[in-house]
């Protein structure tokens, strides 16, 4: 099961770069990310047993990342074959190979306990989502790349060289040297903790680049700005949670060498830093893909903090996977549908999208509403778990940044959203010829409805699988 989870991509990614036709890939793309969900929904019904050896290993917090990127991947695959119709300048040879190449790193990610091999696959998404961000082959968006490159990949190698010091660390304390996760937990009170200390801080910094965590989302704005709506999708409903899954694992090496103060501190500074971050550079934000890049800097804030906090907030962050993911896709993908229509990203000229295109109109507003942690939308049931939870253990400064980081955003955001959704269509409107189809809107129309769904009512196995989750990151009495 853990070999078709890996391999059913790589084919399909040889597949869709053997194909001649254009019109063709998209399809083949999306028949086998639907195979890649049903996979991913039998290993969550029936988990596979771990791998000899202990690699490869499927617990509850793979599960949930997995089944939030599965998802949001297969709704991208069938957005795709309506959306690369209007793009019929450019080869999608390279997208759908790239996409699909992706998934692979991706679910590698979700299944490994090695964390040298969880590394590898992360740096894997990194490259492989390289040349995406550069669809539209123009200076800026060559500019993007280079800067995602190289900012994401020196992060990544900063989180080596913590592996480097945690498999020292195993030296020095003269046990079996090891880089996987369960022989890491059970050796854990035998490590040197300077070292320890070391690896944690190399580890944070480097997985919290890829997350995006400020000071260290520099790249966020660009790539997302100048990626096409499907991968700003993906880098920010899908990539973002594999990098705080790593993070999560690290989580689990500190509660077991007992050295979680110090981790969860740095987790809330960097965390209400992001969120602040976010505050500042949204309100008055004249680019809405830019805002939206912006919005993702809030939202990993949101993760950290919830994580620095631990209790009740740890069940909020793992929640927030999935409805920051999902929603975060409705937002990407709409704001495509309006990209194509008024070939401008500028709020100067995109108004009156309500008027011109109602659906994807809709559904960027009804996004919006969600994003901010608005009910009844999932996101108001992880970031009023998160933000009670502050409050319940006392941490009140905490809280009242939280809260007024959220107060920021939510006006910043509908500065730019409202004028944009309502507004008057400005005369000298630029006119193309894309138009809402059912290709385009369906699949962010049906994201937006779990959203919807998961704010009103949690199903009992997906509230079990939380809680799994939640149990493996708790302190132990």
């Amino acid at each position: 099961m853990f070999a078709a989870l890996i391999i059913l991509p790589l084919i399909g990614a040889a597949v869709t770069w053997l194909i001649p036709s254009d019109r063709l890939r998209p399809k083949i793309l999306s028949l086998f990310a639907l195979a890649h969900l049903g996979i991913t929904v039998r290993m969550l019904i029936v988990t596979p047993p771990e791998s000899t050896g202990g690699w490869f290993h499927l617990d509850a917090l793979g599960k949930i990342v997995l089944l939030s990127t599965s998802t949001l991947f297969l709704t991208c695959a069938i957005y795709s074959i309506g959306y690369l119709v209007y793009r019929h300048e450019r080869s999608n040879r390279l997208l759908c190979m790239g996409l699909l190449i992706c998934l692979t790193a991706a679910s590698m990610v979700t299944i490994t306990h090695h964390l040298g091999l969880m590394w590898v696959a992360l740096e894997t998404t990194t490259i492989s989502m390289a040349p995406l961000i550069y669809f539209n082959r123009n200076a800026r968006s060559i500019e993007a790349t280079w800067k995602y490159l190289l900012i994401c990949s020196v992060g990544v190698a900063l989180a080596l060289i913590g592996l480097y010091f945690l498999a020292y660390a195993t030296i020095v304390a003269k046990v079996e040297p090891s880089l996987l996760l369960d022989d890491l937990l059970l050796d854990a009170g035998k490590l040197s903790s300077g070292w320890v200390h070391a690896a944690f801080v190399f580890l944070l910094i480097g997985f919290g680049t890829k997350m995006g965590l400020a000071p260290l989302h520099t790249w966020k704005p660009d790539a997302y700005g100048e990626a096409p709506g499907l991968v700003g999708a993906l880098l920010s409903g899908g990539l973002v949670n594999l990098a705080f899954l790593a993070l999560l694992r690290v989580y689990q090496l500190c509660l077991a060498t007992k050295e979680i103060v110090f981790f969860q501190n740095a987790l809330v500074v960097m965390g209400l830093i992001s969120m602040i971050f976010a505050a500042i550079f949204m309100t008055r934000q004249a680019d809405f893909k830019r805002m939206l890049a912006y919005s993702s800097v809030e939202h990993v804030g949101i993760m950290a903090v919830a994580l620095g906090l631990g209790g009740r907030a740890i069940f909020g962050a793992l929640f927030h996977i999935l409805a920051n993911g999902l929603t975060k896709g409705v937002l990407f993908l709409s704001s495509g549908n309006i990209h194509r229509s008024y070939n401008s990203k500028s709020t100067d000229h995109v108004r009156g999208v309500l008027r011109r295109l109602p659906w994807s109109g809709g559904l960027f507003m009804a996004g919006f509403i969600a994003i901010t942690g608005s009910p009844p939308f999932a996101p108001f049931i992880s970031e009023f778990t998160i933000i009670s939870s502050a409050f319940i253990q006392g941490r009140m400064l905490v809280g009242a940044i939280f809260l007024l980081s959220l107060t920021v955003i939510f006006i910043g955001m509908a500065l730019t959203v409202l004028p944009m959704v309502m507004g008057e269509a400005p005369p000298d409107s630029e006119t193309t010829s894309y138009r809402d189809t059912l290709l385009t809107v369906g699949p962010p129309l049906a994201l937006l409805l779990v959203v919807f769904v998961l704010g009103v009512w949690i199903p009992a196995p997906l509230m079990t699988l939380l809680r799994d989750a939640s149990a493996l990151l708790e302190v132990p009495q």
